[in-house]
C-alpha cells in the first residue's frame, strides 16, 4: 500500500492537518498569521544549518523555527511594535537561509523544494516523522485546550482561574515551531502558514464554537489536500500550491455559504 507515492503524499497531508487544524485555530482567534510567517521563514536558516552540520533536517529547522518563535514572543511583552518586529526578523531569517544555502551546491538544487514543498517525494520515514509530529501537537493542544482557549479569550480571567497566560502562550510557540519543522518538506516555508491559516479562516465562517471550529479547519484542511493532490495529478501543477489553492476555493465557497445562511 505504501509504495504508491500517491498514497503516502495523502497519508503525510492528512496527517499534517491533524496539527495545523486546531493550531491554525488559535493563530487565527489570537492574530498570530505575522508570527506563523517569521517562524516559517527562519525555516529555511534551519535547512541551511542543517546541511551544513550534517545533521537532519527536521532537527534543524525545528530548531531555528524555535529559537525564532521564542525570539518573537519574547519581544512581544516588551513593547516592541510587533509588525515591525515580525517584518525585520522573517525577511533576515529567510535572506541569511537564503545566502547560507547557496554555500552548498546540493542544497541549491533542491532548495525549491524546501521553499514550496514536495509532498509527492515523502519517505516512509517522512511518515513516521509527520505524524509522530503532528500527533505530538494536536495531543498537547488537547490536553491544555481549556487553559489555551481561556488564555487566549482574556488574559486577566486565565489569571484568575490560576493559569499562567505566558506559560500557554510557550504551549502555541513550541507546537508552532513544531508544526513548521514537519510541514517543510510537504508544503515548503512560505506556504506553511497558508495551511496553517487558510483551512482555520474558512471553518470560522461556519463553525458555531472553537472546537467545531478546530474540527472543521482539520476536515477542511485534509480535503485541500486530496483535493489538491488531485488537481495536481490532473493538471501537472505543483502540489503544494495546488493544495493551497484548494483551501483557498473553499474558504471562498464558505464566504457564500456564510452570507446564504
Amino acid at each position: 500500500m505504501l509504495d504508491d507515492f500517491l498514497i503516502r503524499a495523502a497519508l503525510a497531508g492528512v496527517g499534517l492537518t491533524l496539527a495545523t487544524g486546531p493550531l491554525g485555530s488559535f493563530v487565527i482567534w489570537r492574530r498570530m498569521a505575522y508570527f506563523g510567517d517569521a517562524t516559517a521563514h527562519a525555516a529555511i536558516l534551519g535547512v541551511a544549518l542543517a546541511y551544513g552540520f550534517g545533521v537532519s533536517v527536521y532537527l534543524g529547522t525545528l530548531t531555528v523555527a524555535l529559537a525564532m518563535a521564542l525570539t518573537v514572543a519574547s519581544l512581544s511583552g516588551r513593547g516592541h511594535a510587533m509588525d515591525t518586529v515580525l517584518g525585520v526578523l522573517a525577511h533576515s531569517a529567510l535572506a541569511f537561509g537564503l545566502v547560507a544555502a547557496s554555500f552548498f551546491s546540493g542544497l541549491r538544487v533542491d532548495l525549491s523544494a524546501f521553499l514550496f514543498g514536495d509532498i509527492l517525494a515523502v519517505s516512509r520515514a517522512d511518515l513516521a516523522v509527520i505524524w509522530g509530529g503532528a500527533g505530538l501537537v494536536a495531543a498537547v493542544l488537547i490536553w491544555r485546550w481549556q487553559g489555551l482557549l481561556t488564555a487566549t479569550v482574556n488574559e486577566e480571567l486565565a489569571q484568575a482561574s490560576g493559569l499562567n497566560p505566558r506559560a500557554e502562550r510557550l504551549v502555541l510557540t513550541v507546537s508552532l515551531a513544531l508544526t513548521v519543522a514537519v510541514a517543510i518538506k510537504i508544503v515548503g516555508a512560505l506556504l506553511i502558514a497558508a495551511l496553517l491559516i487558510v483551512p482555520a479562516a474558512a471553518a470560522r465562517q461556519l463553525a458555531r464554537g472553537p472546537e467545531t471550529m478546530a474540527l472543521g479547519a482539520t476536515a477542511i484542511g485534509a480535503l485541500a489536500v486530496l483535493g489538491g493532490l488531485q488537481a495536481s495529478l490532473t493538471w501537472d501543477t505543483p502540489a503544494g500550491p495546488s493544495i493551497v489553492a484548494v483551501a483557498a476555493a473553499i474558504f471562498a465557497l464558505s464566504l457564500v455559504l456564510r452570507r446564504r445562511a
